[in-house]
């Protein structure tokens, strides 16, 4: 099998965005060990991905993961995006995107009022319609409560 990495196999081969599933749990593990090594994204346990496979979504590019998704749902009022993450070599290609909107779609299909995302890639977020107010001109603040390691 030819690697998902190369550019010209990204040219080439078309993406494939679907539904995690149970058995992508390990697969999705490693993948996202890249980013976390880079501090792009959180630590994420084994038992948290595992919550997040119902509502996550894989771009593949023959059978290899290329990106993931999970869109975490809290309540009906509000969803947050969660673990975005396209390896290098295909970014600019429109893989993000696609995650998103099958993030977005299935919070429609969820009747979701809102979904917010906590980024430090604003400027990708904007391009996919997301704004950095929350009606009526509020703004979010946090907290941090805990160290992380």
């Amino acid at each position: 099998m030819s690697d998902p990495n190369s550019s010209s196999n990204a040219s080439i081969h078309s993406v494939i965005v679907r539904a995690a599933t149970s058995s992508d749990l390990n697969h999705i593990d490693a993948f996202l060990t890249d980013f976390v090594s880079a501090g792009r994204i959180l630590p994420r346990t084994i038992d948290e991905l595992e919550l997040l496979i119902p509502t996550g979504f894989v771009a593949e590019v023959q059978d290899q993961i290329v990106g993931f998704v999970a869109l975490e749902i809290y309540s009906r009022k509000l969803a947050e995006i969660r673990s975005l993450c396209v390896r290098p070599i295909m970014q600019g290609q429109g893989v993000g995107k696609e995650l998103i909107q099958a993030c977005l779609q299935l919070a429609k299909e969820r009747n979701v009022f809102e979904v917010m995302a906590i980024t430090s890639t604003d400027k990708f977020f904007l391009n996919c319609g997301f704004d950095f107010t929350l009606p009526g001109e509020k703004k979010a603040l946090f907290m941090q409560m805990r160290d992380e390691p």
